[in-house]
């Protein structure tokens, strides 16, 4: 399953940890993410691509207390299974959740996992 995840962590900013096999993902992550606007969570279909953006399942926050969002671009088999936030829940999170949990709180961003 390819798909872009950006995040942030407890004391680190946004990053992406995952990548879909791209060199620079930036790109097709800025066009998809549009999609979405400002909203803090959101599902849309953009062209063959899914945005979807949800807050930390398990309510964890950076240093300042905000809630950590999650920031998808799905790609393939997972843009049709998801077409809602609740989708992304229950066919996303738990591919991410577990290298999540690893990761969040260490001091630095870690280099893509994926």
């Amino acid at each position: 399953m390819r798909f872009i995840w950006a995040t942030r962590g407890r004391t680190w900013g946004f990053t992406f940890l995952s990548t879909a096999g791209l060199q620079d993902p930036l790109l097709s992550y800025e066009a998809v993410m549009s999609g979405l606007g400002s909203a803090s969570n959101g599902c849309v279909r953009v062209g063959e691509a899914v945005a979807l953006r949800f807050h930390d399942p398990e309510r964890r926050t950076d240093r300042s207390g905000r809630p950590i969002p999650h920031n998808f671009v799905l790609y393939d088999e997972l843009t049709e299974r998801v077409e809602t936030v609740e989708d992304g829940l229950r066919e996303v999170w738990p591919l991410v959740a577990d290298d999540f949990a690893r990761v969040w709180d260490l001091p630095r961003a870690p280099h893509p996992l994926r």
